[in-house]
């Protein structure tokens, strides 16, 4: 099983950016900690950051038939971008989001998201846990169709 991790604007500064909202870890640190699960379950992962979102674009249109499944926290373009909902929606690979906060709980620009109607899940609140529980979500998912 191939799994891809995208990752927004702005995630490359974990760490620096407002621990107190998005935690002390590194992006690097979560991804360590999700290949290793990704490791032990026998799932190929590839992790991917931009800052750019039609590099995103491109990456997500590129995983079309050799990825099964998608984690993304698209970040400020969560509540933006209708071009990330549609490269997600052409590639028909199932998705979970994921953020490290709660956006629910946060500004109200924020409460609105572009891709959670199409999402498979989402996951939102716990930190860099919330990958993990958005990794195990995809999971469940795509071995229900099995």
């Amino acid at each position: 099983m191939q799994l891809l991790l995208v990752n927004g604007p702005n995630l490359n500064l974990l760490g620096l950016r407002e621990p107190s909202i998005y935690g002390p870890q590194t992006l690097e640190s979560i991804e360590l900690l999700l290949q290793k699960k990704a490791d032990e379950e026998g799932i190929s992962l590839q992790s991917f950051q931009s800052n750019s979102e039609g590099v995103i674009v491109d990456r997500i249109q590129q995983a079309l038939g050799k990825v099964d499944g998608i984690l993304i926290n698209a970040g400020a373009y969560t509540h933006t971008s209708v071009a990330l909902r549609d490269a997600l929606l052409s590639t028909g690979i199932p998705y979970v989001e994921l953020h490290l906060s709660n956006t629910y709980a946060r500004e109200e620009f924020r409460q609105k998201s572009l891709l959670a109607d199409c999402a498979v899940g989402i996951v939102c609140g716990f930190g860099a846990m919330s990958y993990v529980l958005a990794f195990d979500g995809i999971l469940a998912h795509l071995n229900s169709d099995t």
